[in-house]
């Protein structure tokens, strides 16, 4: 990134609020979300999503509970978001959840992944959650970093588990326990 561009990033986080996703934000989102389908590895979606493709995403979220979708903005500015979702669909996993975040690529490095997970995890703590997992396709330091700041720790890797753009995609798995806030 341009060194004005992260600037532009830095000075963004003074204003910065962390709030529930609303449905008004899902063009911004979607644009983000873009950004890494198409320059990336870190999703494993192949091709661009639209607004509606998005819609069955976002509603999965709900403003309680335990599946949750935090957005980081500044003024109309959507900066990124990171959710909490069903890790599988089976009753065993209910206390599980998976971790996704997404910053937009000009406003990286300037603590709003921090600031969204922040948010999310306490937020988690009040919940009936006892690990929250996240996969992270490698090589990703900067997500590998953030996740272990918030006490994450490597479950293990899928080595070559996934193509894209054709070639293969390991990933390292993290987790964290959740005990309850006091």
């Amino acid at each position: 990134m341009a060194g004005r561009d992260r600037e532009a990033g830095r000075r963004a986080v003074d204003g910065l609020v962390v709030r529930t996703g609303r449905k008004d934000d899902l063009p911004e989102l979607v644009r983000i979300y873009n950004h890494y389908v198409t320059h990336s590895i870190i999703t494993f979606d192949t091709q661009p999503a639209t607004v509606e493709s998005r819609l069955q995403w976002f509603e999965r979220f709900s403003d309680t509970g335990p599946h949750r979708l935090f957005v980081a903005a500044t003024g109309d500015r959507v900066l990124g978001c990171a959710s909490s979702s069903p890790y599988r669909t089976h009753p065993a996993f209910d206390q599980t959840v998976e971790l996704g975040v997404y910053v937009d690529p000009d406003a990286r490095a300037a603590g709003i992944g921090s600031a969204l997970y922040r948010t999310l995890i306490e937020t988690l703590r009040s919940q009936p959650v006892h690990v929250a997992l996240a996969g992270i396709a490698l090589p990703n330091d900067a997500s590998v970093a953030l996740h272990r700041k918030f006490g994450f720790t490597d479950v293990g890797t899928f080595d070559e588990y996934a193509t894209k753009n054709g070639g293969y995609i390991s990933s390292v798995w993290m987790q964290l326990r959740l005990p309850p806030s006091r």
